[in-house]
């Protein structure tokens, strides 16, 4: 069976640590929304991650989940809001009606996204918790069962990013492990190197030595027979004169 290395399996041991002191991130509460100059009923909620993160996953689960298609347009950033609407949708699970689903997501910091959800069945009939309870509570159960959704993703993609991080690593490992090899065969190679030329110098010195004795002797043996020519050549003159 394949295990997690251990640095991943301290890295979830973390995260689920950590989960009771990040439930306020997931955790769906009744709010108000501006919009239309108007304080509307809806839900908030806030996840882990960037505020285009949120919107891009918030979309894509809403498709996946209901079919709905939201629109909206703009660049998100840190404290700037952007409107998402569905109108018309049919969602079921909160009216037997169609629903115009209004969204927007903020930034309250750079690694937590905040959700906006409301919702109205009509032209100026929003979904409010005290004229529509049961309506109005399922619409926090959608924004709940999207930060559920986003949760699982987020940790899902800390630790494919902890994984790809961690192979980095081992890779890196291996590259350095191969030049430590490699140096250190290159690093005996030349001190064999050095060794042989050591005694190739030593071998040298000592035939220097023993050269300059037998240049010496040569010398003295060149004198020596320039000697012998020389009188060779004067006996050899005197017999010529005879």
């Amino acid at each position: 069976m394949n295990r997690l290395p251990t640095f991943l399996l301290a890295f979830v041991v973390q995260v689920l640590a950590s989960a009771p002191a990040q439930a306020q991130l997931y955790d769906a509460r009744n709010s108000s929304v501006n919009f239309e100059r108007k304080e509307r009923d809806g839900v908030k909620v806030q996840v882990e991650g960037t505020a285009q993160w949120t919107r891009d996953y918030w979309q894509a689960w809403l498709k996946d989940t209901y079919n709905i298609k939201l629109k909206g347009d703009g660049v998100l950033g840190v404290g700037k809001k952007d409107i998402l609407v569905a109108k018309q949708a049919p969602m079921s699970s909160v009216s037997g009606k169609l629903v115009d689903l209004y969204s927007s997501v903020t930034a309250p910091s750079d690694s937590v996204a905040e959700l906006s959800v409301w919702a109205a069945l009509g032209p100026d009939a929003f979904i409010t918790s005290g004229g529509t309870p049961s309506e109005f509570s399922s619409l926090r159960n959608i924004a709940q069962s999207f930060a559920a959704a986003a949760r699982v993703k987020a940790y899902r993609e800390q630790i494919a990013e902890a994984e790809k991080q961690f192979k980095e690593s081992e890779k890196e490992k291996e590259k350095l492990e191969k030049e430590r090899t490699s140096l250190a065969a290159t690093t005996q190679s030349n001190l064999t190197k050095i060794e042989q030329l050591k005694q190739q110098n030593a071998d040298h010195k000592l035939k220097l030595a023993e050269d300059s004795v037998k240049l010496l002797d040569n010398a003295r043996l060149l004198e020596l027979r320039k000697a012998q020519v020389e009188r060779r050549r004067a006996r050899l003159t005197n017999l010529d004169r005879k």
